[in-house]
């Protein structure tokens, strides 16, 4: 079996800032890796690879995931939970897309009573 690599400092700290905006999200080592949770709904995972790459999952509404599917690298559908996706992620990601997908999965497992400010904030805007 090989060893599956550390994920750069330089991008658990890019992830950190974008969970830190995030309410009661919370950073937690994994298994394998760094996940951030709010309350115990994992809201992401990042981890390296036996082949090398580094990886997040996330979640992503039912209707978007088989669009994530069909997107092909850096994308893909997970085999485990029917909403969770991922992507692949090196010197080519777009961490910006990605904090937007990121905070789009925290909007899915967080509380209502943590969204709802979100929510009537985006449609007063």
């Amino acid at each position: 079996m090989s060893e599956r690599p550390d994920v750069p400092d330089e991008w658990l700290r890019r992830l950190g800032d974008v969970f830190a905006e995030l309410p009661e999200c919370v950073e937690e080592r994994a298994w394998v890796g760094v996940c951030w949770r709010v309350g115990r709904a994992t809201v992401a995972h990042v981890f390296g690879g036996e082949d090398g790459l580094f990886r997040i999952t996330f979640r992503a509404e039912p209707s978007e995931v088989l669009a994530f599917e069909n997107l092909g690298t850096p994308y893909f559908r997970a085999s485990w939970g029917s909403n969770v996706v991922g992507m692949v992620i090196d010197e080519e990601t777009d961490w910006e897309e990605l904090a937007e997908l990121l905070t789009d999965s925290h909007r899915i497992q967080a509380p209502s009573r943590l969204t709802a400010s979100d929510e009537e904030e985006k449609a007063t805007s």
